[in-house]
């Protein structure tokens, strides 16, 4: 199974303070801001920066880039300067869908065959949700091709955008605690939905406020007991929180390993008694989920 990520934390791709600090954090994986965090008038520095970073710096973490989208000026550029080194992945912001994830694999396809790299090995993971157009889109992702969809996240701020909303937030009563409006905790399901019926990992939004704890591991925790697999950090201090979170408790594990013996030990039963509750085959499969899923976050 492959490595599940459970923490992408930013890292804008033009300091030079935040990037030195980078490879020694506990993130699954960094992305290099090329894009939002960078000002038109930096693109050029950030992409040598980053360069940089993927050459010099040995971290535990992925490494990932976050370009700038497919109809930039800056896209060609930033592929580039980047898919030479052989990032992990590349994050894609704001694709309509995925005619745009194919059009990006074709450039990969492309760069890495002309720098002799192993054809397919650099992922891309999309901000599947930025636009009313690539929310309508979701749908295709389970029924098109893609060998290099490591994942589907979703994005809020953008997409208030680009439907002319004045927040993403509640009400005033009732989102004082940061809650997303009905429009975007529908997208945020349809991510996750999609992602599961296209067999890849489900990356849960940012939370903007990193003083927060308490709230992240609120958000954090019910996005993994939902189905999330990870969630993108703005923050060093949210990637412990958000690892804990995504990482299947102890005694979670002991629950699993006990329902699935217990099958393997009534092999001939579509249901069997654990503690006085009687489980049919959805609980075995729930069991296994949670036992795959510590597998893959690398324990054993």
């Amino acid at each position: 199974m492959a490595k599940i990520l459970r923490s992408f934390l930013f890292v804008p791709g033009d300091s030079a303070k935040k990037l030195a600090k980078a490879g020694g954090l506990e993130a699954d994986a960094i992305i290099l801001d090329l894009e939002d965090a960078v000002l038109p008038v930096n693109k050029a520095k950030a992409r040598k920066m980053c360069a940089e970073f993927l050459q010099s710096v040995k971290t535990a973490s992925q490494i990932w880039v976050r370009v700038n989208p497919l109809d930039s000026e800056y896209i060609g550029a930033d592929l580039a300067a980047i898919v030479p080194l052989s990032p992990a992945g590349i994050m894609l912001p704001k694709p309509d869908g995925p005619v745009d994830m194919e059009s990006l694999s074709r450039r990969l396809d492309e760069l890495e065959a002309a720098h002799g790299l192993a054809a397919g090995g650099i992922k891309i993971l999309p901000v599947a949700t930025e636009t009313a157009r690539a929310v309508m889109s979701l749908g295709l992702y389970p029924r098109t091709y893609l060998p290099r969809l490591l994942g589907l996240s979703w994005g809020a701020e953008d997409l208030a955008t680009d439907i002319g909303a004045l927040t993403n937030k509640g009400a005033a009563n009732k989102g004082a605690d940061g809650q997303f409006a009905f429009t975007y905790q529908m997208v945020r399901s349809q991510t996750l939905l999609a992602a599961k019926a296209a067999g890849v990992q489900a990356v849960d939004t940012l939370y903007d406020d990193f003083r927060d704890h308490d709230g992240l591991r609120a958000r954090a925790g019910a996005a993994f007991r939902e189905g999330f697999t990870g969630m993108l950090a703005i923050h060093p201090a949210q990637v412990p929180i958000i690892n804990k979170c995504f990482t299947p408790t102890g005694a979670q594990i002991q629950r699993a390993k006990a329902v699935v013996q217990a099958f393997k030990d009534n092999p001939d039963a579509g249901a069997v008694q654990i503690s006085g509750k009687m489980l049919d085959i959805p609980h075995l499969k729930q069991a296994q989920n949670v036992l795959a899923l510590y597998e893959g976050y690398g324990h054993e």
